[in-house]
């Protein structure tokens, strides 16, 4: 086993007196607010976001299936979830009918005012269509509709077109850290 750190961004945004245009959905997206019984379709989705993504090296439990399962049970069931900042998306093909969920994103409340945002993903397939943009949007307003002023998240370095996503709706940079993490020597 050899030691590893990753890089990572503490980002924030302010709430207080920003108006966000609500993005557009893509044709053939919607978004489906949080309900329990979806509960194993967010694990799911989470899954196929990040499994080949550095992510997982960084939270080994999102590059397995039942990690997943384990991770999005554990934060429905903190008494700071936030329900109204957690969406789901689903894509229906409109030539044939057929539909897969394909991005996640979960919010707590962290302490008073203050929000966090768990989890954004998008499958591989869908990225690149402003799906996250509007995943975000939903969740900020979520937490806007609590009454939480601030929001922040983490995200690794490398991951270049999240941070340019989370920059361009107003996160900052608030400081640095790193995660060590225990890599299996091949």
């Amino acid at each position: 086993m050899s030691l590893t750190y990753f890089k990572r961004y503490c980002m924030e945004i302010d709430l207080n007196g920003r108006m966000y245009s609500e993005p557009e959905l893509p044709s053939g997206y919607t978004l489906i607010p949080w309900s329990p019984n979806l509960l194993e379709e967010h694990a799911d989705t989470k899954f196929r976001s990040f499994r080949t993504e550095i992510d997982s090296n960084v939270f080994p439990c999102l590059g397995d299936q039942q990690g997943c399962l384990n991770l999005m049970s554990e934060i429905a069931r903190k008494k700071s979830f936030l329900p109204g900042a957690t969406w789901l998306a689903q894509y229906e093909e409109p030539s044939d009918g057929r539909w897969e969920y394909c991005g996640t994103v979960q919010g707590i409340r962290e302490k008073i005012g203050t929000g966090a945002i768990q989890n954004l993903g998008i499958t591989p397939g869908h990225r690149n269509r402003r799906l996250g943009t509007c995943l975000l949007f939903q969740s900020l307003e979520g937490f806007r509709e609590h009454g939480l002023r601030r929001v922040f998240l983490e995200v690794t370095s490398h991951n270049v077109g999240a941070i340019r996503l989370y920059e361009r709706l107003g996160f900052r940079k608030s400081r640095t850290v790193y995660k060590a993490v225990e890599l299996a020597c091949s």
